[in-house]
């Protein structure tokens, strides 16, 4: 439970750092902090799917 806790975590935080990237930032520190939301979506994605699809526990 704690795992899927993480993982809508790490949605979260992505969302937030795009929208402060894209408003705030600017130059090399936009790029950095958009391929770090950008890798934590993709995680936190990767997350979910896998307790969503791996079915009620016993």
């Amino acid at each position: 439970m704690y795992i899927s806790f993480g993982g809508m975590g790490a949605l979260v935080l992505s969302a937030v750092l795009i929208l402060f990237a894209r408003h705030k930032l600017k130059g090399f520190f936009r790029i950095v902090v958009s391929i770090l939301a950008y890798l934590l979506l993709i995680i936190g994605g990767i997350i979910i799917f896998i307790i969503v699809f791996s079915g009620p526990t016993d």
